[in-house]
């Protein structure tokens, strides 16, 4: 069984606006923005704004709400950015690769040959991820 939830994650202080974030897309129980340390240029996040651990303890509701979120970003993401594909990853406890214990997609561009960022990862310039987060709000306002 997972561990409660931990309300000083990270991802619980940028729902509260305590720590700045490229916010891309936001709905009464999502939210999506820039990861600060991407794996590709256009890596972004999607979460839950219920204070869910991992995919194990969400209600399936808002699970529901976060998918439909990750499949809108994910088709910004092709158009913004040109990828021929893109990578979705969720990670749920440490054994499972979790690093930060609220449940969180990662939305990845891709190009056909290209390969990811090897972790450790470079925190990346906050003017581009300015640009990208445009681009992405961009291509999700034409959308709707």
């Amino acid at each position: 069984m997972p561990d409660a939830y931990e309300s000083q994650n990270v991802f619980a202080k940028i729902l509260r606006g305590e720590i700045p974030s490229h916010k891309i897309y936001e709905d009464e129980t999502t939210m999506a923005f820039m990861d600060i340390m991407p794996a590709a240029d256009g890596h972004a996040l999607v979460i839950p704004k219920a204070a869910a651990r991992t995919i194990i303890d969400i209600e399936p509701s808002d699970l529901s709400a976060v998918t439909a979120t990750v499949q809108k970003v994910a088709r910004a993401a092709l158009s913004a950015f040109g990828a021929d594909g893109i990578t979705i990853q969720q990670f749920s406890e440490a054994a499972g690769g979790q690093e930060v214990f609220h449940l969180h997609f990662h939305v990845i561009p891709r190009k056909t040959g290209d390969h990811l960022r090897p972790l450790p990862r470079d925190f990346a310039d906050h003017a581009l991820l300015a640009e990208q987060a445009k681009a992405l709000r961009s291509m999700l306002m034409e959308a709707q």
